[in-house]
């Protein structure tokens, strides 16, 4: 006796497909292709006749589970690491991502469900309470406050104006064009080392009197400690940077061929 099932029960070729695994109870990491391809063909053939527009989907499955089939049957490809590629990863990996989003619109279904049963009642305060404001008493916003707490706020409001303040960036004139390349700073650098063997980021990068050295100074120490002459430390977080001279600074050699490269 023929099985009839009707095709508005799958939503469509992968939904079959999973309902097939779980009624066979078989692991999604190693589906038995050729049993699958045949249940799924039988149920194919059951199916009552319908629209061809969805018919075709479920034939598209079908035509790929034959051509998995087939190289099942074959020797198995190997990539280029080596290993042996499984003509099912790509299903595998469409049957994964379907379960979830179905799995995921059932939760969703759920809270619709929920959400349709809440209902909230609406603020209906009168316009006459939503307008009122309580008079301000000038002697209560005041009580409390001396000349000295007046004074320690004006130095707090002081303090927090400076910190704004870039110490470095603040003491830049007008910006023009400088023309200075990375080999002339390793020079420069390599004189500095020989008379400050150990020396503050901060203190060299202020002694800086434009944007472009100041970039081009960053990129020396870079380039220095690449090179293992410099070996830079900081102890905590935001706090000062120290650069100690490693290696003697007579001893610093194509300098200029390393920065061109």
């Amino acid at each position: 006796m023929a099985l009839s099932v009707k095709l508005n029960v799958f939503e469509g070729p992968l939904d079959l497909l999973l309902h097939l695994i779980d009624k066979n109870k078989i692991d999604i990491y190693d589906i038995p292709i050729v049993e699958i391809t045949d249940q799924y063909m039988e149920y194919l053939h059951s199916m009552e006749k319908e629209d061809l527009g969805i018919m075709s989907e479920f034939l598209v499955m079908a035509a790929t589970l034959l051509d998995i089939k087939c190289k099942m049957l074959l020797p198995k490809e190997v990539n280029e690491e080596g290993e042996e590629e499984d003509p099912r990863a790509e299903l595998v990996q469409k049957l994964l991502e379907y379960k979830m989003y179905k799995y995921m619109s059932y939760e969703l279904r759920d809270r619709l469900g929920d959400a349709a049963g809440v209902y909230y009642r609406k603020q209906d305060l009168p316009e006459e309470v939503l307008q009122y404001t309580p008079p301000s008493d000038p002697q209560e916003l005041l009580r409390g406050l001396t000349l000295e707490r007046m004074s320690a706020i004006y130095q707090a409001l002081i303090r927090r104006q400076e910190n704004k303040i870039d110490p470095i960036r603040s003491k830049f004139g007008r910006i023009e064009k400088e023309e200075i390349s990375l080999s002339d700073k390793l020079l420069e650098m390599k004189e500095y080392a020989k008379a400050h063997r150990k020396f503050s980021f901060r203190r060299l990068m202020e002694n800086q009197h434009s944007k472009i050295q100041l970039i081009v100074t960053f990129l020396a120490i870079l380039e220095l400690m690449k090179m293992g002459h410099v070996h830079a430390e900081q102890e905590d977080l935001f706090d000062d940077i120290h650069v100690e001279v490693i290696t003697d600074p007579d001893t610093w050699k194509n300098l200029t061929e390393f920065a061109d490269e």
